[in-house]
């Protein structure tokens, strides 16, 4: 027989014990194999579905898809932005259509990620879960034959008694806070269940969390409303300037209160590097909720709470008080306007339309239009900006130009307050031709050509505050996920979950020999000096005899306490037993033969 028959037929039996021993699932490369049929192929979707694999697949996926969100202006959120966005991308905005990347949130690519994750965390749960409460059930697997082939071990003699030796053991393990009980000729203790409790407790609270993002995006309502200075707002849907709730939200569930906002307060730094930034940032209310009438500030970050709504400060700005009069002097407009900050100097722009009430020389119904460039701080003319240069209201100026005609507000389009419409207007000239602008101070008054009236700009201007109105039922559930998900991770991260066995029996020479070892479920360098302490708390009651004279191995080379051979044989040194891994599916955690007790199988 050839050296290549003598090899092939030796590594055949290897092969075939080998493929015996495996614990991998099998795999059939034959072509035309069996196939899985509709109940296999749902089974093995399921399997895949609920594998923690899967799971940190789609969470990063739901990550990933969050990030157009965030990018793009969303519908829900802003409807002029996304506008916007849509007039200056117009190459973009058919794909982005298509995408749904205006509707992040609601889309059915980010709807079906949400879902898709949400039972696959409950597949991982559940089994976890039940196979969880039958560990707590029951006890620590008894000791393996061979506890020197642990990872940590060690051993001595005593002359204690072996069921004594025990009872300490027990005793120990039980005030260390060990599940132990004796199974044998040994004490078994396992320790670090809440390993397990954690992991589990963060996938519950991944739940907790997707459930509370659900409940608040069907249940939530949220407005905006800016208020100048001495006015008020009722909670109803036809004081909102801009409102947006869930599909499940009905406007009869909105909070019955109102507030007046007293006065706006801001102070900003101004010397040194932070010149400019605010110091100060508060709302002083008058709110009621169907009740007497209390008094609140409402801060950054310090919502107004009445009820299920929070009221927060957004936003604030300047409302400089104009005075309109027509060309016969009748007052048609006095009141104060609201500009629009476009940078943090508070530097602002709007519209003052006089839509009512106002005829020119002639006796004829018009409508006029002022465009208005407000700085709370001017740098003095000859300087060559018109922008603020303090948010602080030092040097107040506003540069005006007019219009008249038709503001195009009868139209039935909605418009953008702080801008007008000139596409039926028609700006003002002055005598020589120009068209009509001035730069104003407070208590100056611009006299528009040909008897058409005049706009004075009051020494009065008043503080406006943008307030953002919520009611979020899903944010405790949330927030309690939050806490619920960072308390479990640290479990699962940082306790240790391992097992101890302490074997005493009485050698052939009337001696205890007491034997501990110790396996944990991942590596530590902790498993060996847990170990070494309990040892040597153990000596207490059961302390190293004398060194013998003699070998403790027998003439005919047995060992006195397990009486197998002691003597160096390669083929008879033991396999270094494996380490205990998390399993990579949840619904099928792997056990170690080593803890289960099977080790000497």
């Amino acid at each position: 027989m050839s050296k290549t028959d003598t090899t092939e037929n030796t590594a055949a039996p290897e092969e075939a014990a080998r493929a015996q021993l495996s614990t991998a699932p099998r795999e059939d490369t034959a072509i035309g194999g069996p196939a899985l049929g509709v109940v296999g192929w749902v089974r093995w979707f399921w399997r895949q579905l609920t594998s923690m694999r899967v799971a940190l697949i789609l969470l990063f996926m739901l990550s990933l898809g969050a990030v157009p969100g965030s990018l793009i202006p969303q519908t829900s959120a802003d409807e002029l932005k996304v506008q916007a966005f849509k007039d200056a991308h117009e190459t973009l905005t058919p794909l982005y259509e298509k995408l749904q990347f205006f509707d992040v949130y609601s889309s059915v690519w980010f709807s079906a990620i949400y879902i898709l994750l949400f039972v696959s965390l409950i597949g991982c749960i559940v089994p976890r879960s039940w196979q969880f409460v039958g560990q707590l059930r029951s006890r620590p697997p008894g000791a393996p034959k061979r506890l020197d082939r642990l990872p940590a071990y060690t051993t001595w003699r005593t002359e204690a008694e072996p069921e004594r030796v025990r009872e300490a053991a027990l005793t120990l393990l039980k005030g260390r806070r060990f599940r132990a009980h004796t199974a044998g000729n040994a004490v078994a203790a396992e320790k670090g269940y809440l390993r397990e409790a954690g992991n589990l407790a963060f996938h519950v609270a991944l739940i907790v969390m997707l459930v509370a993002f659900a409940w608040g995006q069907l249940f939530k309502s949220e407005g905006g409303k800016l208020i100048v200075e001495g006015d008020g707002f009722s909670n109803t849907l036809t004081q909102y300037d801009d409102f947006k709730s869930g599909s499940q939200f009905g406007v009869d569930e909105l909070e019955p209160f109102s507030f007046t906002l007293d006065s706006f307060n801001g102070t900003y730094e101004k010397n040194g590097p932070q010149r400019g930034t605010p110091r100060t940032f508060e709302a002083a209310v008058t709110y009621s909720r169907g009740g007497a009438d209390e008094k609140a500030v409402i801060r950054v970050n310090e919502p107004l709470k009445v009820g299920d709504s929070k009221v927060y400060l957004i936003a604030h700005g300047y409302a400089p008080v104009v005075t309109v009069k027509d060309g016969r002097g009748k007052t048609v407009f006095h009141g104060a306007v609201p500009l629009l900050p476009i940078d943090n100097n508070i530097t602002s722009t709007g519209a003052i339309k006089v839509m009512d009430g106002y005829r020119d020389k002639n006796g004829k119904k018009e409508q006029l239009g002022f465009q208005a460039f407000f700085v709370p701080t001017f740098a003095g003319a000859g300087k060559g900006t018109m922008f603020s240069q303090f948010p602080g209201l030092d040097f107040p100026v506003m540069a005006l130009t007019g219009f008249h005609g038709d503001l195009r507000v009868n139209s039935g389009l909605p418009q953008n307050v702080y801008q007008l419409d000139k596409s039926k207007m028609k700006q003002f000239m002055d005598a020589s031709g120009n068209k009509l602008a001035q730069r104003m101070l407070p208590g100056e008054t611009m006299t528009l050509p040909g008897g058409a009236g005049s706009i004075t700009f009051e020494k009065d201007v008043k503080e406006w505050a943008s307030f953002q109105i919520s009611q979020q039922p899903g944010n405790g559930l949330a927030l309690t996920g939050a806490i619920a998900a960072i308390a479990g991770l640290t479990g699962s991260l940082f306790i240790q979950r391992r097992r101890v066995w302490v074997r005493a029996v009485r050698g052939a020479d009337g001696v205890t020999v007491v034997e501990m070892a110790g396996l944990g479920r991942s590596e530590s360098a902790k498993l060996p000096e847990e170990l070494g302490d309990l040892a040597v708390a153990l000596t207490a009651d059961a302390p190293p005899a004398p060194e013998a004279d003699a070998d403790p191995v027998r003439e005919d080379g047995t060992d006195p306490v397990r009486g197998d051979v002691t003597e160096a044989d390669p083929e008879a040194v033991p396999e270094p037993v494996e380490e205990l891994e998390e399993p990579e599916e949840l619904e099928e955690p792997a056990e170690d033969p080593a803890l289960s007790g099977e080790a000497d199988k």
